[in-house]
């Protein structure tokens, strides 16, 4: 067990194989996560695995059994909220991660309040729908950054999946094909794939590095 005084005594540990600098960067960025499913709940816990320090989760469902399959929950979370889930996850690799969660559905009427003052925005959501709605946002808001997904569905290689930048402010990961249905599926490695393009992308955006 860790027996750590402070913040910074564990930072230097935790994080201890970040190049060098980084961490404290990371540690002052907020990220807000539209989604809190398969790719919302491994982005999350990528993010914190590389030292972000503060989170805004948005999601209203719970954990079902049918999302084990690739979503960052076990048994024990259950019929629980994912956004709950989710912080007490967070907080059990960095108790000193500041995690703020929202229980509300997004919609067009009341995206604009929920986001006015994120500045990273990482969309997760599984409709098209919703997707679209984040994604137009981004020319609305040039001051945010949008880090949105689409197509992880199947088994295709992972080389398709890819990060595409738009504009100035929004980047789209994954292969803009693949829909989830029931043919298709959505297997664990592949979601992770476009999840972890998510969270990079993220990172570099934190870092200046786009």
């Amino acid at each position: 067990m860790l027996n750590l005084k402070n913040e910074s005594e564990f930072r230097a540990e935790i994080f201890a194989r970040n190049p060098r600098g980084v961490s404290e960067i990371l540690s002052r960025a907020r990220v807000c996560i539209l989604g809190a499913g398969g790719l919302g709940s491994n982005v999350a816990i990528m993010l914190t695995h590389a030292g972000v320090g503060e989170f805004l989760l948005v999601d209203f469902d719970i954990v079902e059994p049918s999302n084990l399959n690739r979503q960052h929950y076990a048994l024990k979370h259950l019929g629980r909220p994912k956004i709950e889930a989710l912080k007490e996850q967070i907080l059990e690799i960095n108790p000193y991660a500041k995690v703020q969660i929202c229980g509300e559905k997004i919609t067009s009427q009341n995206a604009r309040e929920i986001l006015k003052d994120e500045k990273i925005i990482c969309e997760c959501f599984d409709g098209a729908e919703n997707k679209a709605m984040i994604a137009n946002l981004s020319a609305e808001y040039r001051d945010k950054i949008f880090v949105c997904a689409s197509g992880m569905a199947g088994l295709g290689g992972a080389n398709s999946i890819q990060t595409r930048k738009f504009g100035a402010n929004l980047y789209l990961c994954g292969d803009s094909a693949s829909g989830a249905g029931l043919e298709n599926g959505l297997i664990s490695a592949r979601v992770m794939l476009c999840a972890a393009h998510q969270a990079n992308t993220v990172i570099m955006a934190i870092l200046g590095e786009n």
